[in-house]
């Protein structure tokens, strides 16, 4: 997508819902927080019959969503909810599903926990290599580019033609790129899962996923997975979402601007020992990033020497927040070893925030020599 074509779907997210307003009505999705609707008569006739079923707040947010994803939307209460719906309405006993070995580990743990038992079989790949074998056998496969926590990427569109040739479903994750930085379905994908608590809410204060494709069939499935097993939304959270989605391209493009920044001083610094980042021209995801991304992301891994000097880079940096998330408005980091990935006691996530660049620069540089 380019920058033209970013720009006026930003525009248009912001017009869209004020389309056809009455005189006097809000100009924004109110909160309709209720589980029942008034309801004589015959309910077929009504757009509202309980509160399991959709609700107002739900529908404004999912058109914003549809609108940015240029597909249908279904909306849950976390990108886990989201990605449970993917899963359990894709995949049957007998099926095979090839989920990402370095992705975001939950999703292989609820597949192991939850799915195995039920005769689903369960294989991996790394990212780098995800392409490797094809795709042959399997209902369905999920890529997560750029994973996470390493930042490899995967060819989405080489990836699409391979689960074609296969009769495979190509679903991925896109919550670190959100649609304005990378468009999946474009590519040939057949489904996206996002975490919107990440960058498209981006004010770290609410939990919410959808899940979009332009398949029917996949999207009548996720959609009653919702009404009947109950993963809904609260309305209030969906209005905080839809107005944290509002100004989803001004936050992601200076994120993003910032940490190329940011990226390429890391590289050069005495006391960093690897960095990985889409956008610089020696990491070995640069090459199928520039084809496939429209920006580079606000994601940068560091390595630092050990864990206890990830530690105390993270705590002396007076603009880092340590915490598990990314896609906020602050600055925020961890040290993924703790959570049991499979990186370097030293490997160190960073989220790049709203911070002015040079000042969040200069208190970076100063924890990490402080840190040594």
């Amino acid at each position: 997508m380019s920058t033209h074509e970013t720009e006026r779907l930003a525009a248009e997210l912001l017009h869209h819902f004020g389309r056809g307003l009455q005189p006097g009505e809000s100009v924004v999705p109110s909160i309709v927080p209720t589980a029942v609707f008034h309801l004589p008569g015959d309910p077929s006739d009504v757009a509202y019959q309980y509160g399991r079923y959709n609700n107002p707040t739900w529908e404004a947010l999912e058109a914003a969503l549809r609108l940015l994803e240029d597909a249908e939307t279904v909306v849950f209460p976390s990108g886990m909810a989201a990605i449970a719906a993917l899963l359990f309405t894709n995949l049957a006993a007998g099926d095979r599903v090839l989920l990402p070995s370095d992705g975001y580990y939950t999703t292989r743990v609820l597949g192991e926990k939850y799915l195995k038992p039920l005769g689903v079989v369960i294989e991996t790949r790394p990212t780098a290599t995800f392409l490797d074998g094809g795709f042959e056998g399997y209902r369905l496969v999920l890529i997560e580019t750029p994973s996470n926590p390493g930042l490899d990427v995967c060819d989405i569109a080489a990836a699409a033609g391979l689960a074609k040739r296969a009769g495979a479903l190509l679903a991925v994750d896109n919550t670190t790129m959100t649609p304005l930085g990378q468009r999946p379905l474009e590519l040939g994908a057949d489904i996206v899962v996002c975490a919107d608590t990440k960058a498209i809410n981006g004010h770290s204060d609410a939990l919410m996923g959808h899940v979009a494709s332009r398949n029917d069939q996949v999207m009548t499935r996720v959609r009653d997975w919702r009404r009947y097993g109950g993963a809904i939304p609260s309305p209030f959270e969906a209005w905080l979402v839809y107005r944290g989605l509002e100004t989803l391209e001004v936050r992601f493009s200076r994120m993003c601007a910032t940490a190329a920044i940011v990226a390429e001083r890391l590289a050069r610094h005495e006391c960093v020992t690897a960095v990985r980042y889409p956008g610089l021209a020696n990491d070995p995801s640069h090459a199928i990033a520039r084809k496939q991304m429209t920006t580079f992301g606000s994601m940068i891994t560091l390595t630092l020497r050990d864990g206890a000097m990830a530690e105390r880079f993270i705590g002396a940096c007076a603009y880092i927040q340590p915490s598990t998330s990314f896609g906020g408005v602050r600055t925020c980091a961890e040290r993924r070893a703790r959570w049991g990935d499979s990186v370097p006691d030293g490997f160190v996530r960073l989220s790049i925030g709203l911070e002015p660049a040079e000042v969040l620069w200069a208190s970076m540089d100063e924890a990490l020599r402080r840190a040594e």
